[in-house]
């Protein structure tokens, strides 16, 4: 005689309580704030022109026009500033109404608000600049501490980079002229030329070192170290 073994499946069954707190649980996983919210990258391309990616890039803008914010806080304060150019964190995020500016590097042109054409480009360059125009910072740090400098040129780490309100220098190479305050019209060209000017006016400086120790002494030329 053969016994049949019956195979028995035993459900799970839930309660009405269980199924009850499933469906809340659902609910609420439904309107949950999305984990990647704060992942997620704004992006502004709007008519007029202005192109925007970071957070808060472009914040504040009302009627500026034809300007590039790339970073987070790049360009935050511009309201009518134009053609304006910010590439990195923190570059130009205090600029309200300067127009044509291109800062490239974090923190580049951070503190300037009204002046126009200037161009930063590494990390801090042009920081402290406000109101002064028609300044080329190339380099981390170059020119950082100008606030109404106006025309000057620096091309290097370091390079002008105590001048505060000197105009029309020019100081090419790593820390060239890097002490000028309210010097004038001084070129330093080379490692450490001009290194400590600080109020000097007309000297030309060519070479690694050139005019090194001269402070406030005006219109000399050295060529050499």
């Amino acid at each position: 005689m053969k016994t049949k073994t019956s195979l028995t499946t035993n459900s799970i069954k839930h309660s009405p309580l269980q199924r009850a707190l499933l469906l809340v649980l659902l609910v609420l996983a439904c309107f949950a704030p999305s984990q990647l919210t704060h992942a997620q990258c704004p992006q502004i391309c709007d008519s007029s022109s202005n192109t925007a990616l970071g957070i808060d890039a472009l914040f504040d803008n009302t009627s500026g026009f034809s300007n590039s914010a790339l970073g987070a806080n790049a360009l935050f304060a511009n309201t009518t500033g134009v053609g304006n150019t910010a590439t990195g964190a923190l570059a130009l995020p205090s600029n309200t109404t300067g127009s044509n500016n291109t800062a490239t590097g974090n923190g580049a042109l951070r503190n300037n608000t009204t002046a126009n054409s200037n161009t930063a480009i590494g990390a801090l360059a042009l920081l402290m600049n406000t109101t002064g125009s028609d300044n080329t910072a190339t380099g981390d740090v170059a020119l950082e501490f100008n606030t109404s400098g106006n025309a000057n040129t620096a091309n290097g780490a370091l390079a002008l980079n105590a001048n505060t309100t000197g105009s029309n220098n020019t100081a090419t190479g790593g820390t060239a002229l890097q002490n000028n305050t309210t010097g004038n019209d001084n070129t330093a060209t080379g490692y450490q030329a001009l290194v400590s000017n600080t109020t000097g006016v007309d000297n030309t400086a060519t070479g690694s070192g050139a005019l090194f120790i001269n402070s406030s002494g005006n219109a000399n030329t050295a060529t050499g170290p």
